[in-house]
């Protein structure tokens, strides 16, 4: 069960995310603009009756984890964000989001990708989830999948993400990471989706433009 933050305060919001900028800022690589890299607030924390705080807070782009919940705060607060689904997609569902959100984070099965075919998303953007791990709790699926998803009608493919195996060193999710950068390079694929609170700046300097951050944004 996702436990809500009770209160936001636009101004921690906004130093928080002044924090993350900085901290981007030094992470990225050579050459790399930080101002690239973009913050996905994870607001499956969030409870629709305060979004208005998190977007006076200075986020823009909400990512969320469930269908019903962004459903809802789309009818809600409309086109005061960016709308991303970053949350495990079930293929049944997969369909619904199609012209909704600007980029999917998770098609990570083959009926999924099927569904999305069935309904003929052609223009939906999306990221393919990569399980470079093989660990078995995490979704995704194996690099050598990746061919038949960036060659389907059904979508269109612009990038990557990955969950690394759960650890308390980000250090260590960094081979992962670097793994997936390459990946993506390698099928010519731009968008990396990669780091999320206790990670992101190892991801970020391994080329990650796009982070995922939850509830600490409201701390």
């Amino acid at each position: 069960m996702v436990e809500l933050v009770e209160t936001v305060d636009p101004q921690r919001v906004r130093a928080n995310l002044d924090e993350i900028r900085e901290r981007i800022a030094s992470a990225v690589p050579a050459g790399t603009d930080p101002e690239t890299i973009e913050i996905v607030a994870a607001t499956k924390y969030v409870p629709s009756a305060l979004m208005g705080e998190l977007h006076e807070g200075g986020v823009r782009i909400a990512g969320e984890n469930r269908l019903g919940d962004l459903t809802q705060k789309q009818e809600e607060w409309g086109d005061l964000f960016t709308w991303d689904f970053i949350g495990d997609l079930q293929s049944r569902k997969a369909p619904s989001l199609v012209g909704h959100v600007r980029l999917i984070h998770s098609i990570a099965t083959e009926s999924a990708l099927k569904k999305l075919e069935s309904a003929e998303a052609g223009d939906q953007e999306v990221l393919v989830q990569v399980n470079l791990s093989g660990e078995e709790s995490k979704g995704g699926i194996s690099p050598d999948q990746l061919p038949r998803f960036i060659e389907s009608p059904g979508c269109s493919v612009v990038g990557l993400m990955t969950m690394p195996p759960f650890t308390q060193d980000p250090e260590e999710s960094r081979q992962w990471f670097a793994q997936l950068r390459e990946l993506a390079s390698q099928h010519g694929l731009a968008k990396l989706s990669m780091g999320t609170s206790q990670d992101y700046e190892v991801a970020v300097s391994e080329g990650a433009n796009l982070v995922r951050i939850g509830a600490s944004l409201c701390r």
